[in-house]
């Protein structure tokens, strides 16, 4: 039996990812900073995968110290290890780059047959921001480090679109552009498996997205559907993002890697090679009825 080390296995692509890798018969390492959140569900109702870990590896990522060990007896590292926002001390540098690096480095002592990165789309298209280049400088050690490897480049979770959903009860979306450009998001069910014949397949860089293409204006529209409300889209240019993202940069300088990724994904198309069957008008709908079930305080 094959072990599998995931990496960030409580995250969104973590634990859908664990999940494959245990349903395909693997052995299963999970490395995580707080064990107890297998037991739990995770961000867009990911489910728990405490039942589907053999071994838990508990450290840090960005403290070396805390790693020995994590990939002794391994035959492939898969790691979604990323920031999702910035935190106190840590960077999407400290995260990103060398977090991952220093798995890296404990692979290659390991000897690990194959390493496995989750990391951005189009990231040629992005060079402002600092999000993207993090990603990519660990896509370049990787490529360089000697180890077989896959790079999987995701254009966009279910759970990121869900956010329009709240903005749209609001009443109003404002965006960047005319709406125009496309994307296919993809769940993180579908994705898994894209995770995983990349561990055991030859190819070296995919791109993934999911099975419906949407234009920015007809997402914003199945938000205001699904929420009941008569859609409300207004559009700004693009150069009205520019001016706001040099602000950013002058009064805020944590901030404006977000701010530029957000900015640079509304300049480029996102529609990528289409995977798996999950819909987002269902995961839509299921996020309303989790809401009704379950209502904020």
């Amino acid at each position: 039996m094959k072990t599998v080390l995931v990496a960030g296995a409580s995250g969104y692509i973590g634990r859908y990812t664990t999940l494959e890798f245990h349903r395909r018969g693997y052995r299963v390492r999970a490395f995580v900073r707080s064990p107890d959140k297998l037991g739990k569900p995770g961000t867009g109702f990911a489910p728990a995968i405490d039942k589907a870990v053999d071994e838990v590896f508990t450290g840090d990522a960005t403290k070396p110290e805390t790693l020995y060990g994590v990939c002794d007896g391994v035959d492939i590292v898969f790691s979604s290890i990323g920031l999702t926002r910035t935190e106190p001390k840590r960077t999407w540098e400290a995260v990103d780059h060398i977090g991952n690096r220093n798995i890296l480095d404990c692979a290659i002592r390991a000897k690990v047959r194959k390493f496995v990165y989750v990391s951005v789309f189009r990231p040629e298209d992005m060079p402002e921001s600092s999000v993207v280049n993090a990603h990519e400088a660990f896509v370049q050690e990787l490529r360089q480090s000697g180890i077989d490897y896959a790079v999987v480049r995701p254009n966009a979770y279910f759970p990121d679109m869900a956010q329009f959903l709240n903005i749209a009860r609001k009443g109003v979306i404002f965006w960047l552009g005319d709406g125009s450009n496309k994307i296919n998001p993809v769940h993180g069910a579908d994705m898994a498996k894209v995770c995983v014949d990349a561990a055991e397949g030859p190819k070296r860089e995919i791109d993934v997205g999911g099975p419906d293409m949407f234009t920015f204006r007809s997402l914003f529209e199945l938000a205001f559907r699904t929420v009941g409300k008569q859609p409300r889209i207004i559009f700004l240019p693009l150069w009205s993002g520019e001016a706001l993202l040099g602000l950013i940069r002058i009064f805020n300088p944590g901030l404006a890697g977000a701010a530029a990724f957000f900015v640079e994904v509304n300049k480029m198309d996102n529609a990528a090679p289409a995977y798996g069957s999950l819909r987002l008008e269902n995961y839509f709908q299921e996020v309303i009825r989790q809401e009704s079930v379950n209502p904020k305080p």
